[in-house]
């Protein structure tokens, strides 16, 4: 279990980089979902290392605001996006 947990860790090194770096604004939020899934994963690996259940409760509050984060965060993105396109136009 430890070594799955240290896998998963070393994983989040690439996602936190595209994040940092990342070309476009939708690589960002991109690299910031793959985090937010690996979290979930470390949080459920915790719960079953240390055999507490509350943890689990904790992994679905945070999968579930991180996806509402992300659509909101797409929705303004992309309105953003829109409102720029238009003030081209004219």
């Amino acid at each position: 279990m430890y070594i799955i947990l240290g896998i998963m860790l070393g994983l989040l090194t690439p996602y936190l980089v595209r994040v940092i770096i990342g070309p476009s604004v939708w690589d960002r939020l991109l690299g910031m979902n793959l985090i937010l899934s690996k979290t979930i994963v470390i949080i459920i690996l915790f719960a079953a290392i240390f055999d507490t259940t509350f943890l689990l409760d904790f992994a679905i509050i945070y999968a579930l605001s991180g996806f509402i984060g992300t659509i909101f965060l797409s929705l303004f993105l992309s309105q953003r996006n829109l409102q720029k396109s238009k003030k081209g136009k004219t």
